[in-house]
């Protein structure tokens, strides 16, 4: 390890494990500086805009700390000469936009999947509250979890980050790969999905054997996913896509082609489905849960691990209060009454504002469930590392925990819904925030980082990262909204607002323009005659629907015309949803489900890991396949450079890893600038007819220009494979 430990003398009270740092207390380079906090601002709202686009794809995010520490050297070196705690500072300002981001999109987008809007406004403040929460509710354990364990708990990537910003002290990084990848991925994706060079979703529909289909969705960022997941996690996704999309949707278009009415309330028969349609009124459920279930096994399985670490969390954490407050420089953390006084403080803003439906026992909530979790999942990562930390079970069992309150109280309407999707959306981003501060203090602590100021640098990551997170999540979701035409003759909705089980339809008296007139806004929360649960635009006069408006975000809808259209899947906000209704309402497909719930029980009798193969059942296998691209990638290079000892700093440092986080994260944010623009040129999007997605190619008329070679499915996929070609040779280095 490139840290440097050495005897203290018995005069220094330096540190209890007589640890020395890189830089030893007695030494105070430049730290909390203006241009650190800037640059790691900048980076933090950079990384956590691709790591909510990445999120909303496939339900997972990769660390940014040590891109981030890497960009970091590189930059500063143009400048003429940083210090290693300056860059130190500015990783720990920017890991706050990663982690803040997965706990806002693993929770938040269940608003939309019950037929709500979400503002920025409501997505900043949880983002804010929830970020803040976990550093605060973290940093008295800091001496506990990463002085007093030092040696026991590893934190692997907060000892991995040290290495690479000592290695970046000694002139040993290649940060040209980063950019080199950021540049190429952007350019391929902004020509593949804003111009429509050649196709985004190359794929084959069996004829003979039916409902059965393939797809890649060949994009950078999920190359790059794949190769830093591995080939085993990549594998387990894909073949979890194959049970899907080549077992379960073809079962159903077998058995499902004789009837001849519709099941549950779908308005086609299974006749008439694509096998997209059938995955989304079918296969979605039995995938949402077996994720739901192999989220509560992870849960269980690491209970054992979970109770040990609150117990002696909390047990260091009680016999460290009243310690004497520490002089040395590395020994400073803000004190314990500002941590306390904030928590309850923010907790209790909460319930003032109105449109998070959080009130005074919400608030006790988020401390209670809160302050658990961010205890339990600080010291887990020490153990097994953020990548493997099980936020979602845990966010899952604070849902399960607060709407079982809710049904018990009888609050059971649409507001308490939204409420528990609230809280447990603050807790998620607590408890993920929480794991990677520790993350950053280990590394501060191996560095020689000043504690009080890597806590404030991390706050303002959290406060900036934040604003940017909601406004990304609203773009995207307004962006790819679909509005298509949809009717049921016969069934007219009368607007009214919901009674206490919020069972009925509700209007709110919104007024909607659309197709050159205005419409009505009805939100239908429970299946109404037909209706399913979502937004519509219904027709004043008839009072009969004439539009839905099918959100970006978990969207039912896939494709229009036989032509795919693109959507963000949020398979982990979509099991948070799940659960809610599940226990509020009691009104689910309770046979899909529980067809998943075994599905995944089977699995783990297998003796395989449940999780991401359910999660693989879950998402498209356009998703899945792209992913396992890269893990191949990952399985050829090292079986090429078997042998070869390396320690973690080179390998999450090494030029594979680097060039695929420049993949995702130039793929993530050229997608979120086509959103963008679509956004932009919404209106005249409207006045050509064409989709605002699709407008700025329309303007464009490259896929004009290249006619039929833009659609050929044998284009998309040369272009992906030199793409993966680039990042083979570029991680053989």
């Amino acid at each position: 390890m490139a840290t440097q430990t050495r005897p203290v003398p018995p005069e220094s009270s330096a540190e209890p494990s007589g640890f020395e740092p890189f830089v030893p207390p007695s030494q105070s380079p430049a730290e909390l500086t203006i241009r650190a906090l800037i640059l790691g601002a900048i980076l933090g709202i950079v990384f956590a805009a691709s790591s909510v686009y990445l999120a909303l794809k496939i339900g997972l995010t990769v660390s940014a700390s040590i891109p981030i520490a890497v960009l970091s050297v590189a930059f500063f070196r143009t400048l003429g000469r940083s210090t290693i705690l300056e860059n130190n500072i500015v990783q720990t300002t920017g890991s706050a936009g990663e982690s803040i981001a997965a706990g806002v999109v693993f929770t938040l987008p269940a608003i939309l999947l019950m037929g709500y809007d979400l503002s920025v406004g409501k997505v900043a403040v949880i983002a804010v509250v929830g970020g803040l929460l976990g550093i605060l509710m973290m940093i008295p354990l800091r001496r506990a979890l990463i002085v007093k364990e030092h040696g026991r708990l590893t934190y692997p990537e907060g000892t991995a980050c040290a290495e690479v910003l000592v290695a970046g002290e000694k002139g040993g990084l290649q940060a040209r790969l980063l950019f080199q990848a950021f540049g190429l991925a952007f350019a391929y994706k902004f020509l593949m999905s804003g111009l429509k060079a050649w196709k985004e979703y190359p794929g084959w529909i069996s004829t003979s054997y039916k409902g059965a289909s393939i797809s890649a969705e060949v994009s950078p960022e999920l190359l790059g996913v794949g190769y830093i997941i591995g080939p085993r996690i990549a594998g387990y996704l894909f073949s979890g896509g194959c049970l899907a999309y080549l077992v379960l949707i073809p079962a159903i278009k077998l058995f499902g082609s004789g009837l001849t009415r519709p099941i549950f309330a779908e308005t086609k028969l299974i006749a008439d489905m694509s096998p997209n349609e059938v995955r989304a009124n079918f296969v979605f459920y039995i995938g949402a849960g077996a994720v739901a279930t192999a989220g509560i096994l992870s849960l269980i399985r690491a209970l054992p691990t979970i109770l040990s670490a609150f117990r002696s969390g909390f047990q260091d954490l009680r016999g460290s209060v009243g310690e004497r407050a520490a002089r040395l420089r590395t020994d400073r953390d803000l004190p314990v009454w500002v941590t306390v006084a904030g928590a309850v403080a923010l907790a209790l803003f909460l319930t003032v504002l109105p449109q998070l439906a959080v009130n005074l026992l919400g608030a006790v909530l988020i401390i209670l469930f809160g302050f658990f979790f961010v205890v339990v999942s600080s010291r887990i990562t020490g153990e097994i590392g953020s990548s493997a930390n099980p936020i979602s079970g845990m966010t899952i069992a604070a849902l399960i925990g607060t709407a079982a309150i809710f049904l018990l109280i009888g609050w059971t309407g649409v507001d308490h819904r939204v409420g528990a999707i609230s809280i447990a959306a603050v807790i998620a981003v607590a408890a993920g925030n929480a794991g990677a501060t520790s993350q950053d203090l280990k590394t501060g602590y191996l560095v020689g980082a000043t504690p009080r100021r890597q806590q404030l640098a991390i706050m303002v990551g959290a406060v900036t990262s934040a604003l940017v997170i909601g406004w990304t999540l609203t773009l995207l979701n307004q962006t790819y909204t679909t509005i298509l035409p949809e009717r049921h003759p016969g069934v007219a909705l009368q607007a009214s607002p919901p009674d206490q089980a919020g069972r009925s339809v509700t209007a709110l008296g919104e007024r909607m323009q659309h197709a050159g007139r205005e419409w009505e806004v009805v939100r239908v929360n429970l299946p109404v005659q037909g209706v399913q649960p979502g937004k519509y635009l219904i027709d004043p006069t008839t009072r009969e629907v004439a539009y839905l408006v099918d959100p970006g975000i978990g969207g039912r809808v896939r494709e229009i015309d036989g032509r795919p259209i693109t959507k963000l899947d949020s398979p982990k906000a979509t099991i948070m949803a799940l659960v809610t209704d599940g226990i509020l309402t009691r009104k689910l497909p309770w046979g899909l489900v529980l067809i998943g719930v075994f599905l995944t029980l089977a699995i783990e009798l297998m003796g395989l890991q449940s999780l991401p193969i359910a999660v693989g059942v879950y998402l498209p296998i356009s998703t899945s396949s792209a992913m396992f691209a890269g893990g191949a990638v990952r399985w050829l290079m090292e079986r090429n450079a078997r042998g070869a000892a390396r320690s973690i700093a080179e390998v999450e440092s090494g030029p594979g890893v680097l060039f695929a986080s420049g993949l995702i994260a130039g793929g993530a944010l050229a997608g979120i600038a086509v959103a963008g623009i679509a956004a932009a040129l919404v209106r005249q999007a409207d006045a050509a007819q064409v989709p605002a997605a699709d407008y700025l190619a329309h303007v464009a008329g490259l896929e004009d220009a290249l006619g039929s070679v833009a659609q050929l499915d044998l284009v998309a996929l040369a272009a992906f494979a030199a793409m993966a070609l680039v990042l083979y040779r570029i991680a053989r280095r």
